[in-house]
């Protein structure tokens, strides 16, 4: 019996083994954790700072400014943590996913944002269109689970209408877009707000890709 239990138990532990492969060959990193390779963006405000992407400064940031990954990106699980300081002003940052430089502004972006900062961290904002918060967060929900000054993980699950956002594990959005004009696919982007004198920083930069064919949220 004890050979059995030994050959079940080993069975268990290869199966399991798999699975966690599996799950993490489905995700591709997007930041090597050394370079901006695959981003673009201005150097004078975006660098590698201790393994992650850093923007803005303490002395002051005059506008919004971002970093944009290269590729393009519909239905997805974008994974990051993020940490943002600040001394005084606007401070704030966020990622934008479906998403577009704003034409003749090159300091803008359109679309979708994971907001991250005082009060507004893991709220769903609509950056230069709709331009509010399309979903608020709990704050006392994110009171309790924000490392605030700290490293947190952030998830974005985009599928088809239906984004999700996850903070520390938590889920702290769920919304479903009903415009049909509003586009479902586009860039991925870093923020960091203007007006401020702050710093947000990302790390373990990491995306799985779903099939544009799947079954729309809801169907």
């Amino acid at each position: 019996m004890s050979f059995v239990c030994r050959q079940g138990c080993a069975l268990v532990l290869v199966l399991a083994t798999l699975g966690t492969m599996a799950s993490e060959a489905g995700e591709e990193p997007l930041f090597d954790g050394k370079t901006l390779d695959g981003w673009e963006g201005n150097l004078a405000v975006w660098r590698i700072e201790d393994g992650a992407i850093a923007g803005g400064s303490m002395e002051g940031n005059p506008q919004n400014e971002f970093l944009t990954h290269k590729k393009r990106y519909r239905n997805f699980r974008l994974c990051f943590e993020y940490r943002i300081v600040g001394e005084s002003g606007f401070v704030n940052g966020g990622v934008q996913f479906h998403s577009e430089r704003e034409a003749g502004h090159g300091c803008e972006m359109i679309g979708f944002q994971a907001d991250l900062g005082p009060d507004r961290s893991g709220n769903l904002y609509d950056e230069s269109r709709r331009r509010k918060a399309l979903v608020q967060a709990d704050k006392t929900l994110i009171a309790g689970i924000e490392k605030v000054g700290g490293w947190n993980r952030y998830e974005i699950r985009s599928q088809g209408p239906r984004v999700r956002l996850t903070l520390n594990d938590r889920l702290v959005v769920d919304y479903i877009e009903t415009d049909p004009a509003i586009p479902l696919e586009g860039l991925i982007g870093l923020q960091i707000h203007g007006n401020c004198k702050a710093v947000a920083s990302y790390r373990n930069i990491t995306i799985e890709v779903f099939p544009d064919n799947e079954p729309r949220a809801g169907e």
